[in-house]
């Protein structure tokens, strides 16, 4: 069981904090299986305690949010959740018992109200915290690589011509192999129309992944076989790329500007939190979930 300052976490949260944070690693490609499953744990106890602390913290400490904030949480919301049917139906409540929700968006605007305070004193970064800052993270300020690509594209919507369509289209880059203009040759045979032969520059991401992985492997000028993707059959040719490249300073300097306030904001925050724990009685004898190894 874990318990900070005498509340107890129920396991049932501990288990979707830690399915939420190996989902997250899962999608960046850092994790196969269950090889980091006690750091995950470890991070979803820390991650739930410090909310816990300084949720409550907030209680005690914030004033009364006021009818009319109220009011503007519950209908924010009901944006948030699309629409009061979509809001009503996701909480399981009816119009007019929105009462019950009363503890949860208390707590959630003194804890806003808490966090804006503890990070009111963020102050303006110098040239030279811009200029670190860029630096130590180049990787988030970086133009991917894109391509461009014209594209002969054939619909598979009468499956019995399959063959009669893959062979016309084997035909068609022998012709470009040949030396016969592509766009030309697109503009006679694509099912799409010519204003659409030529795609412009994309990065990854921005068309179908069958598509891209096949694009993205060719080099400047080179033609593609024919390939299949759940809408049909294509041919493409890479006529440009460009390689990813660092994006200058002065060209994301607003952007940095605010990462590096939201990274100071984070600090205080943590520093709170710190605090606090310092002072908290937090009990932890809880089994790993089943599934999991221990800590």
């Amino acid at each position: 069981m874990l318990s900070v300052n005498g509340q107890v976490i129920e396991d049932a949260l501990l288990d979707a904090e830690f399915s939420e944070i190996k989902a997250f690693y899962e999608r960046q490609g850092n994790v196969s299986c269950c090889e980091r499953n006690d750091e995950f744990q470890g991070y979803a106890k820390d991650n739930i305690i410090s909310r816990v602390l300084l949720t409550a913290d907030a209680v005690e400490r914030m004033p009364e949010p006021t009818p009319d904030e109220i009011r503007e949480a519950i209908e924010r919301a009901k944006a948030e959740h699309g629409g009061e049917e979509a809001f009503y139906s996701h909480l399981g409540i009816a119009p007019g018992e929105e009462d019950v929700l009363l503890p949860e968006i208390v707590g959630g605007l003194k804890l806003d109200r808490l966090i804006a305070e503890l990070t009111a004193e963020v102050p303006e970064p110098t040239d030279e915290d811009i200029q670190a800052y860029h630096q130590a993270h180049l990787s988030e300020y970086t133009r991917p690589a894109q391509v461009r690509a014209s594209h002969i594209f054939k619909s598979l919507e009468r499956v019995e011509r399959r063959e009669e369509i893959l062979d016309e289209l084997r035909g068609v880059r022998l012709e470009a192999l040949g030396g016969t203009d592509f766009h030309e040759l697109a503009r006679i045979h694509s099912d799409k129309p010519e204003d659409e032969v030529d795609l412009g520059f994309f990065k990854r991401g921005e068309l179908m992944d069958e598509f891209e992985i096949i694009v993205f492997s060719m080099e400047t000028g080179e033609i593609s076989p024919v390939f299949a993707t759940p809408f049909g059959l294509h041919m493409a040719k890479v006529t440009e790329r460009r390689e990813a490249a660092p994006i200058p300073l002065e060209e994301c300097r607003e952007a940095v500007i605010e990462a590096w306030k939201q990274e100071q904001r984070q600090e205080h925050v943590k520093s709170h939190i710190a605090g606090l724990r310092e002072k908290a009685v937090i009990k932890d004898d809880t089994p790993a979930p089943e599934g999991h190894s221990h800590l």
